[in-house]
């Protein structure tokens, strides 16, 4: 059956808007990607320093502390009470005793971006007993309807603008490792590579561990475990190489409590303005190929109703010639 040159045509105005809708949509998209790029790349290289200062720390300093992968059982927290330092030693103890893992996924509160949060969801949703704690209303939907457990939920910002935004994230994960609630925090999160490229990452942020990075982002997945506290022997070894090692000021136990929830508090940050730029990219992308597919819709209908038009003209001169014939007999 034909279609109707004036349906075609509602068609074509119907298309019409819907690109205009996409088009701007990708502008905008691209303005916040822009934003969202620079925060990244002016926080990555501090973050990343940061990071390679307590891989070192871990494998070269002989402190125990709880935050650290070296004999956690045996450290401590606080140094401003001795009973008090038992009994976090306790708990951090009882902490190890616990196989549970609490999972950070960071997603975004709109959809339009194409796979972007399916994939942070799909990588959080492979690992098993583990409790999620979203943030970002995708994330927290697409979990929820998997039936795995959420055990928190964080409102996430369209546009993180501080560090402080996420410091009751910070001191959520830090005090259930503390008290032994987790033996083990994680997060997801999409790395940005480039405007076309977004790769979905899981980091263990506690305990630190010393690992290599060898992604182009702060964190990475499939690091290299390098070796652990080093002995008394290969830290002469490395001195005598001009590899010094470290003197802390005041004491170990101060700079390391209060540098360590620091660095967790970077690496949450760095992973936020990570995704946000990876979300404003997958929009802009995704809306520029939906303003592309608008625009192959609207050249086909347009040749529809071309064809259409033209059928009809040819219906009309026909029934004209034929009524001039008939009127001549």
């Amino acid at each position: 059956m034909a279609v109707s040159p004036k349906i075609i045509k509602r068609r074509i105005r119907s298309v019409s808007n819907t690109k205009k809708i996409t088009k701007a949509m990708e502008l905008v998209s691209a303005a916040k990607m822009r934003k969202a790029v620079a925060r990244t790349l002016a926080s990555r290289a501090y973050a990343g320093t940061a990071w390679e200062l307590v891989q070192r720390l871990t494998m070269r300093v002989d402190y125990q502390h709880p935050l650290l992968g070296n004999k956690q059982d045996e450290s401590t927290y606080s140094s401003s009470d001795s009973d008090d330092a038992s009994e976090e030693s306790r708990s951090s103890r009882q902490a190890r005793t616990v196989n549970k893992t609490a999972v950070i996924v960071i997603s975004s509160n709109r959809g339009l971006c194409g796979s972007f949060n399916a994939r942070i969801a799909g990588e959080a949703l492979k690992m098993k007993d583990v409790e999620y704690i979203t943030m970002g209303r995708k994330s927290r939907d697409i979990i929820r309807r998997n039936g795995a457990t959420i055990a928190a939920d964080f409102e996430k910002k369209d546009i993180t603008t501080s560090i402080a935004d996420l410091s009751p994230l910070t001191r959520l994960v830090m005090d259930g490792f503390l008290d032994g609630t987790y033996s083990r925090v994680s997060v997801v999160y999409m790395d940005f590579i480039s405007s076309l490229v977004q790769q979905s990452r899981v980091k263990q942020l506690l305990p630190f561990i010393a690992e290599e990075d060898e992604n182009l982002g702060v964190i990475g997945t499939s690091p290299r475990n390098l070796t652990p506290t080093l002995s008394s022997e290969e830290r002469e070894k490395l001195t005598k190489r001009g590899e010094y090692e470290y003197l802390i000021e005041p004491a170990p136990d101060v700079v390391l409590n209060d540098l360590l929830p620091r660095l967790v508090e970077l690496q949450l940050y760095q992973s936020v303005l990570e995704s946000e730029a990876s979300e404003h990219s997958a929009r802009m992308l995704a809306m520029r190929n939906a303003t592309d597919a608008a625009g192959d819709m609207m050249q086909e209908l347009t040749l529809m109703y071309n064809q259409a038009r033209q059928a009809g003209i040819t219906r009309e001169i026909a029934e004209i010639a034929g009524g001039k014939a008939a009127l001549e007999n």
